[in-house]
């Protein structure tokens, strides 16, 4: 039990890495599934829907500590729920490696919603990230002919799970009163809610796949899904935040290079330039780790 309540920085570091190879490598089982013929909505909902209603009773259990900011905690799942649902959607209907590139501008989303809603100072160095990341993102999107070409379905949901991560993270540094647990599986229980909602009002019939393919759908939420959120929130719990925030970028690269070797998906000159921007300015959001300082003594609460 002292290794996991006091671990040493390379056996976390060491759990981090794994869990962002499988946030990074989880585009495999969800073309999979697409190619069994399950839809991007009913594979959300089996596999989120379900680790969430199980976990119902353990949120309920907590509900004194959350109470008095159930609304937050109404907000976490909504949001978060939304960047599960539409990541997942984006990634198996689109280009991986352009998802992955569109959601990974989720620090501009942070560094601005820190500044509109908690009235955080942003140095210049991370104002510097974000007009990377926007030039990274025009690149990626095609450089001068960008504002000729129009946003696929996926582009979109990759971008809206980028900003709803952001805004997941900026709910959760404000709900500091709800218990890690309830927070995590609130987000599940979003996630299923929405895929629920989408399912049904896309018309998506249950499809009359094997046994076999649902087992693998469940064993998705209840195995991968679980392992990647469990040592996610390890690593992050027993790491700085700025290493934490360096070794996550593992999963762009484990997700962009698999999908150019295993995937057969192919990216231009420009876009790895673009891409590359992006990247370096998650890294520097990453790397600053000092503390935000609110711009007003009056937007100094909660906490």
């Amino acid at each position: 039990m002292s290794l996991l309540s006091n671990p040493s920085d390379r056996l976390a570091t060491g759990v981090l890495l794994f869990s962002a190879s499988l946030w990074g490598l989880s585009w495999m089982p969800l073309k999979w599934f697409i190619a069994q013929g399950l839809s991007g909505p009913v594979v959300s909902l089996v596999s989120y829907g379900v680790v969430g209603l199980c976990a119902l009773v353990l949120i309920w259990r907590q509900r004194a500590a959350w109470r008095a900011q159930w609304v937050l905690l109404l907000a976490l799942a909504l949001v978060g729920g939304w960047a599960n649902t539409s990541f997942v959607n984006a990634l198996m209907a689109g280009d991986v490696v352009r998802v992955m590139f569109l959601f990974y501008l989720s620090p501009v989303w942070s560094v601005l919603g820190g500044w509109l809603f908690l009235k955080e100072h942003i140095p210049a160095t991370r104002w510097a990230a974000v007009a990377a990341a926007i030039v990274g993102l025009w690149m990626v999107l095609g450089g001068p002919g960008a504002l000729d070409l129009s946003l696929s379905v996926s582009d979109l949901l990759a971008l809206s799970a980028g900003l709803a991560f952001a805004g997941n993270n900026i709910i959760a540094r404000a709900a500091q009163g709800v218990p890690m647990l309830s927070k995590t599986f609130a987000v599940f229980v979003g996630c299923g809610v929405i895929s629920l909602a989408a399912t049904g009002a896309l018309g998506h019939a249950i499809p009359a796949v094997s046994a076999g393919v649902w087992l693998a759908v469940l064993a998705y939420g209840f195995v991968w899904l679980l392992l990647a959120t469990a040592t996610w929130q390890f690593g992050v719990t027993h790491l700085e935040s700025s290493r934490a925030g360096v070794i996550l970028l593992a999963e762009l690269v484990v997700a962009v290079l698999t999908a150019l070797w295993f995937g057969g998906e192919t990216l231009t000159p420009l876009g790895w330039a673009g891409g590359t921007l992006i990247a370096v300015a998650a890294l520097v959001e990453a790397l600053d780790n000092r503390a935000p300082a609110p711009t007003t003594p009056a937007a100094n609460t909660g906490g």
